[in-house]
């Protein structure tokens, strides 16, 4: 059974930055496509950002773009969502999540719907 694992979410102030992980139990996150997401209170769970398997395509939603940076590390082991000029509406549970099916639009890869595994979360707060 995978598990993916989220780390490195805290409290920040406005402005901050903050870099997240996400790993997984017993097994290898190369060659596939990992995404971020996050959840706020009251509502509905958006896509933020996607790397592809070979970590050579990146994917950020709008309200992001220019303020975050994903990656993966070559050893497969995990992949980093790097968090600069955090806003106080940046504040969410950020998942992250694999998918088996690979994509190559934006649209797709920040659908909630195409990911298969999803890790519990870790909760980012943005003080204003």
């Amino acid at each position: 059974q995978l598990h993916l694992v989220e780390s490195g979410g805290g409290l920040v102030q406005n402005g901050g930055s903050l870099r997240l992980s996400c790993a997984a139990s017993g097994f290898t996150l190369d060659y596939y496509d990992i995404g971020w997401f996050r959840q706020a209170p009251g509502k509905e769970r958006e896509g933020v950002s996607c790397i592809n398997g070979n970590g050579d395509n990146m994917f950020y939603a709008d309200s992001v773009k220019g303020r975050f940076t994903i990656s993966r590390d070559n050893t497969g082991n995990a992949v980093y969502l790097q968090m600069n000029s955090l806003k106080p509406e940046d504040t969410a549970v950020y998942y992250c999540a694999l998918r088996t099916v690979p994509g190559s639009d934006v649209a797709s890869s920040l659908k909630r719907e195409n990911y298969n595994y999803w890790g519990r979360g870790t909760q980012v707060t943005v003080s204003s």
